[in-house]
């Protein structure tokens, strides 16, 4: 697409391009992405007929930033079209061109919250039936998965618990998570199953007669590491066949999901999951609207 006719701004433009390069030196690149966010801005403004710079105000602004999000762009990108207006406004103030920025009490568009994504119920059957648990590390490893996922924890909640942590009866497991705040999380039957099965013949075997304090361990004896389990965790992934990009907060992830979706109270998720603040929790109903919109838009007869 041509660029959109100047008029009139194509002089200050020039200005503006020459400052930012020889008083400024700022990169080419950088130079080159100031003038092209600022020819849609100047094209928009010389389209409505507008020629000089005191036909700026801010309603204008608003205006061509509410089109550019119209017309695809990300909350990000427009975000830097409105840097570079703002920039291009108090070097004219500077100038004496303008009296003040008009953009000056614009405030950029907040970045749209990504969903979380997560895995279905049959992707989560696959990876937790994808290690050897007739091998002492995959029946550990079966045992980390269960429990995570059981729980809802953390990667590094996981790794740090001790062996009195979890208390197979009344089926709790203590989590010190952020800020070292404490909360007591329920596990199901499952999970205690295979952590039985784990603290019976797994963690034996991999200790080897040493003794270690922490629940889970490698085949050094020492506390299972965040990052050799997120890597284990990848390989079942690939194992089951599973196409996502699957990682332990992916299962915390599906953890309140699955929950929300089967009807949990949204501050028993909260307290789960142990956020301070249920804002944070809150991102998981969007998800499981948007379930509700795709069961929706497949099922009704006039979706």
């Amino acid at each position: 697409m041509p660029p959109k006719p100047l008029g009139t701004f194509e002089p200050l433009l020039d200005l503006f391009t020459h400052h930012l390069r020889a008083e400024r030196n700022l990169a080419r690149n950088t130079v080159e992405s100031y003038a092209r966010d600022l020819r849609d801005y100047l094209g928009d403004l010389a389209g409505h007929g507008l020629s000089k710079p005191g036909d700026f105000t801010e309603q204008r602004v608003r205006e061509h930033l509410v089109a550019l999000g119209d017309a695809g762009l990300s909350a990000r990108s427009v975000a830097r079209h409105l840097a570079a207006i703002r920039t291009f406004h108090r070097f004219l103030v500077d100038e004496e061109e303008l009296e003040a920025d008009p953009a000056e009490e614009v405030a950029p568009p907040k970045p749209a919250k990504k969903l979380p994504e997560f895995l279905s119920l049959g992707e989560v059957d696959a990876l937790l039936a994808s290690p050897d648990e007739a091998k002492p590390d995959g029946c550990r490893d079966r045992a980390m998965i269960e429990l995570m996922y059981a729980a809802g924890l953390r990667v590094s909640e996981l790794c740090a618990l001790r062996l009195g942590d979890v208390q197979a009866d009344p089926g709790l497991v203590r989590v010190l998570g952020k800020g070292s705040k404490e909360r007591i999380v329920p596990v199901g039957e499952v999970a205690l199953r295979k952590l039985e099965e784990y603290l019976a013949r797994g963690r034996p075997a991999l200790l080897r007669g040493r003794t270690s304090g922490d629940l889970f361990v490698s085949r050094r004896g020492r506390r299972m590491g965040r990052i050799v389990f997120w890597r284990r965790l990848k390989g079942y992934a690939k194992k089951a066949g599973i196409g996502k990009n699957v990682s332990p907060h992916k299962l915390r992830h599906s953890f309140a999901t699955h929950l929300l979706e089967r009807g949990a109270d949204l501050r028993a998720v909260q307290a789960m999951l142990g956020h301070a603040d249920i804002g944070t929790t809150q991102i998981y109903t969007h998800v499981d609207r948007a379930r509700l919109r795709e069961v929706h838009a497949k099922a009704h007869p006039r979706a």
